[in-house]
């Protein structure tokens, strides 16, 4: 009150009782702001911040600066604020009617109750799903501003929207500001990793791979580069530990699935070249099954086992590997053909 004048401290004088919804409002004074809400303390945190976002959202207002609500002297745990003050806005933000408040500030003067909003926002963070990823997009944007658009990348490119955080650090002298700045630059860098995987596999990622990278770059809190020029290909992530980590994790487990495709289909021709499978096609003649089907009914004959389900011009066949009759649905039954190429060679 000191800071903001005499003026707002008059204004408070003859608006007290008047006071609606729990607050009133003010004249910015000498701060630099157009207008100061103060609100009467009931330790309602969630309910006050609902109420002032709506106030501000109904005056016009672009922007709103809270403190952290009630964790001075009215001795709050500052854990319950960080969560109700979130969830108010969060809530807030929800609504398609807001028009007008376009950034949201929550000011924090004691630097040991960071960690308490830090923590409740990595808890709706970790929550996000594709059923809220537009209130994730929504929310981040009041705190952080409009999203800048990345470069477009050449060749098999990855887009990613990119948050920008401003800081603003207040403090008693310039040594207290810088430590704090260099606080939370350390803060950031522990949180931060950058993992490399390579591998000769990238270079048969196809849209089908890049549109799985495409969604966890959107999901997680990371940066996913494809360097398919390199020999051998790689795929730097960048970004949160624990996201960087499931991504690369979850990276490593589509470069394997494609290993195991890759040796199936060469596993598959390799035996093409040795035993052929056929059924019955047009003027009495035999078509080839394709070379995985092919492999499945060579394999379960070896195996023993006495029945295998097919698809035959799209129909449902079962194989009956000991007599090589294969019957459909309807009860159809036709005679199949396994033919070893090259047979005493």
């Amino acid at each position: 009150m000191d800071a903001a004048g005499s003026q707002v401290a008059d204004e408070c004088a003859r608006y007290a009782g008047l006071y609606q919804s729990g607050f009133i409002t003010t004249q910015g004074g000498n701060l630099l702001c157009s207008k100061i809400i103060h609100l009467i303390t009931d330790n309602q945190v969630k309910s006050q911040v609902s109420k002032v976002l709506h106030e501000c959202e109904q005056r016009m207002y672009k922007s709103v600066a809270l403190p952290a609500i009630g964790t001075g002297e009215a001795g709050q745990s500052p854990a319950k604020v960080a969560d109700e003050m979130l969830d108010a806005i969060t809530e807030f933000a929800r609504q398609n009617s807001v028009q007008h408040l376009q950034k949201i500030k929550i000011v924090i003067f004691q630097t040991n109750i960071l960690t308490d909003f830090y923590e409740s926002m990595k808890k709706r963070e970790n929550s996000d799903s594709s059923t809220t990823e537009s209130l994730s997009s929504t929310f981040k944007s009041f705190f952080w501003g409009k999203k800048q658009s990345s470069e477009n990348k050449k060749l098999m490119s990855l887009e990613k929207k990119v948050y920008l955080v401003t800081f603003q650090i207040c403090g008693e002298s310039q040594e207290k500001v810088d430590a704090t700045e260099s606080w939370i630059k350390d803060l950031i860098l522990k949180e931060q990793l950058e993992n490399t995987v390579a591998d000769e596999a990238i270079e048969s990622f196809d849209k089908t791979q890049i549109a799985i990278l495409e969604d966890l770059q959107r999901k997680k809190q990371v940066t996913i580069h494809l360097e398919n020029k390199l020999s051998p290909p790689q795929i730097k992530v960048s970004g949160i530990s624990r996201d960087v980590y499931s991504v690369s994790l979850e990276i490593q487990n589509m470069i394997q699935q494609i290993k195991s495709t890759e040796e199936e289909q060469s596993k598959a021709e390799l035996l093409y070249n040795l035993v052929e499978w056929r059924y019955p096609g047009s003027n009495h003649s035999f078509v080839a099954f394709d070379k995985l089907t092919n492999t499945q009914l060579e394999h379960a004959k070896l195996f023993k086992k006495p029945y295998l389900n097919v698809k035959i011009n799209k129909k449902n066949y079962k194989v009956d590997l000991n007599t090589l009759k294969a019957t459909d649905d309807r009860g159809k039954t036709i005679n199949l053909q396994r033919v070893a190429k090259d047979e005493g060679k």
